[in-house]
């Protein structure tokens, strides 16, 4: 119900405990730059990329939204699990670049909450909270702006659903204030809360990555799929770059690829994969049953060569090879 909600009308999503680093000084961009895989030199001010930290050892630390606010100041959105793990990272290399930690970045995770509105018609309902044009926002982009008797919020064309919408971020002391004025504002367009069950399937069926299953400390981003966020532009001297480089040019050995089960079952996270014979040739990343479709859906890797389109793979549950095939994504 919560899933179809979304898909239909809006839905939302209390994300609040998802990570916030400000990056605010004149080395603020060349940081930036050096810890993420997309080119931040592309971003303008009130622009928003999806990237990721590259590790040292051809994995990812973690994905995450980068917001440029101006030259000397961004904002890093990064995963609730990884909070810690992504600050350590950060100070790292801001005190490699001879940045001062305390004064130069700040950890601002407990101090922000954040709701995803999401759905088709979550802009068109906001709008009723801010004297600011956000109906007519391009996707992935942010204002700050007064909104929901708040004087400042960061209104954010982004989300985690693939069904639109923004998510909006305000200080804790106002997180009561808004979720109540946001489900005041979308009563009559029929919006219902959303927990994170929902918001896995969602992002699923969009076809999104989600950290510790099919992106993680041993998987490139070439591998996952997100090459696209990889730029090998002049410039952009991310962490591991050459490796990267290598591994594209290579060819790499495995692939993060969609799939849809034409048997009856459903694939879960570590199950095996295997070709006709029964051999070994990767493992599931994420799986459900689509409730927009029906279809039992999932990710995985493999090896090359049966990573292409149509293919035909097992889902080894339990005693039985349940017949899949790779698709394209978005499932719905």
């Amino acid at each position: 119900d919560e899933h179809n909600t979304v898909r239909e009308k809006l839905g939302v999503f209390d994300v609040s405990h998802m990570g916030e680093f400000w990056v605010k000084c004149p080395k603020a961009f060349e940081l930036v730059q050096k810890l993420t895989s997309n080119d931040v030199a592309a971003l303008s001010d009130g622009k928003v990329q999806y990237s990721c930290f590259p590790n040292e050892t051809g994995g990812i630390v973690d994905d995450l939204l980068v917001y440029r606010f101006s030259a000397e100041k961004y904002l890093l959105v990064v995963n609730a699990a990884n909070i810690e793990k992504d600050w350590a990272w950060c100070t790292k290399w801001a005190k490699e670049l001879g940045m001062n930690v305390d004064t130069d970045l700040e950890n601002a995770s407990d101090n922000i909450c954040q709701l995803a509105v999401q759905g088709p018609l979550a802009l068109k309902a906001m709008q009723k909270l801010t004297t600011a044009n956000v109906v007519d926002m391009e996707y992935y982009t942010f204002q700050e702006i007064p909104f929901a008797g708040i004087d400042k919020v960061i209104f954010s064309t982004t989300g985690y659903t693939g069904a639109g919408g923004c998510e909006v971020y305000a200080y804790v002391k106002d997180a009561e204030k808004l979720w109540h004025a946001v489900f005041e504002a979308g009563a009559e367009f029929g919006i219902k809360p959303a927990g994170l069950g929902s918001r896995d399937t969602l992002r699923l069926e969009a076809g999104f990555c989600l950290y510790g299953h099919e992106i993680d400390d041993d998987h490139s981003q070439i591998e996952a799929g997100l090459g696209w966020i990889t730029k090998f532009v002049p410039g952009n001297d991310f962490i591991n770059r050459a490796y990267h480089e290598k591994m594209k040019a290579d060819k790499p050995s495995r692939y993060m690829k969609p799939f849809e089960l034409q048997d009856k079952g459903i694939a879960r996270q570590g199950y095996v994969i295997e070709d006709a014979e029964g051999n070994e040739i990767g493992v599931v990343c994420s799986g459900t049953v689509s409730p927009w479709t029906g279809k039992s859906i999932g990710t995985g890797y493999v090896k090359s060569g049966f990573h292409k389109l149509d293919t035909e793979i097992f889902i080894r549950v339990r005693n039985k090879a349940l017949k899949a095939k790779i698709v394209k994504t978005p499932f719905f």
